[in-house]
C-alpha cells in the first residue's frame, strides 16, 4: 500500500480504503525480528508513526507489540504517558 501510495501520489490510508472495496485484504503482523527492530527504533527516539511507516504496518500493530514487551509509550510531545 505504501508503494502504491507513492506511485500514485496518495496516502497509504487512501489506497487501503480503495483496495478494501475491490480486493480481499489480509493483515500482516510482525515477525519477532521486526518486533525487536520496532523496540530498538522506538527506544532510539523514533515516533510510532516513523516506526510503523518503516515496518509498513498499522500503528496499532506497533503499539500492541511494544506493550506486549512492556515498553512504555510516549505522547505526541515525546513525554511518557501517564
Amino acid at each position: 500500500m505504501y508503494e502504491l501510495g507513492t506511485r500514485f501520489g496518495d496516502e497509504r490510508r487512501t489506497v487501503s480504503n480503495i483496495l478494501r472495496h475491490e480486493v480481499s485484504m489480509r493483515r500482516r503482523g510482525l515477525s519477532p525480528e521486526q518486533v525487536d527492530d520496532a523496540v530498538r527504533f522506538y527506544n532510539l527516539g523514533w515516533s510510532l508513526a516513523r516506526v510503523d511507516g518503516h515496518l509498513c504496518v498499522d500503528p496499532t500493530t506497533v503499539v500492541s507489540k511494544l506493550r506486549e514487551r512492556g515498553i512504555p509509550t510516549r505522547d505526541i510531545h515525546g513525554q511518557p504517558r501517564s
